[in-house]
């Protein structure tokens, strides 16, 4: 069966989304992402996807630096409040969604409370493909809790799924 060019994307879910945040000027943005990668070891560079009209967006080349929380199932029903909400129209839209914050010890980028995993990055460079724009970032610090030591420990880390839009998001627990 032939897939459709604006459904390709659909064919790397479920994913395990992230949420990135920024702040500048008195403001706080984040939005889930599913389109990201670690693409260098050393330095530790990632790269995510990112809408260029998003509001989180102009904030993280506004202030030159982003957040990465990986988030577990208990924050499943604020994931789905953020991808709801824009940015634009709210001071701090982690809080709005629900979350708790406070500024990274490096950066001072919003990091999410009780997030498993949390990276500040700073906006290393941007390239333009297609719809969207790949924001790399070289990341200054990476922080976890004790259900990371190498790799996930999935009896105690339990992630959220991502699987796509059908009838709007839809955020499954994982297992």
């Amino acid at each position: 069966m032939k897939v459709d060019d604006g459904l390709v994307h659909r064919l790397f879910y479920p994913q395990v989304p992230v949420v990135m945040a920024a702040a500048h000027g008195g403001r706080v943005s984040a939005m889930p992402v599913v389109s990201y990668s670690a693409v260098s070891a050393s330095p530790p560079i990632i790269v995510v996807s990112c809408y260029p009209g998003g509001f989180t967006y102009s904030l993280a080349v506004k202030s030159g630096a982003f957040s990465i929380c990986v988030l577990g199932r208990r924050h499943l029903a604020a994931v789905g409040r953020l991808a709801a909400l824009s940015g634009s129209g709210v001071k701090d839209k982690l809080r709005k969604a629900g979350f708790s914050h406070s500024k990274g010890p490096v950066l001072g980028v919003p990091l999410i409370d009780g997030a498993e995993a949390t990276l500040e990055c700073r906006v290393a460079s941007r390239r333009k493909t297609g719809d969207h724009v790949l924001v790399i970032g070289r990341v200054a610090s990476a922080r976890t809790n004790d259900k990371f030591s190498g790799s996930w420990d999935f009896e105690r880390y339990h992630p959220i799924l991502y699987t796509g839009w059908r009838d709007g998001m839809t955020v499954y627990p994982g297992p």
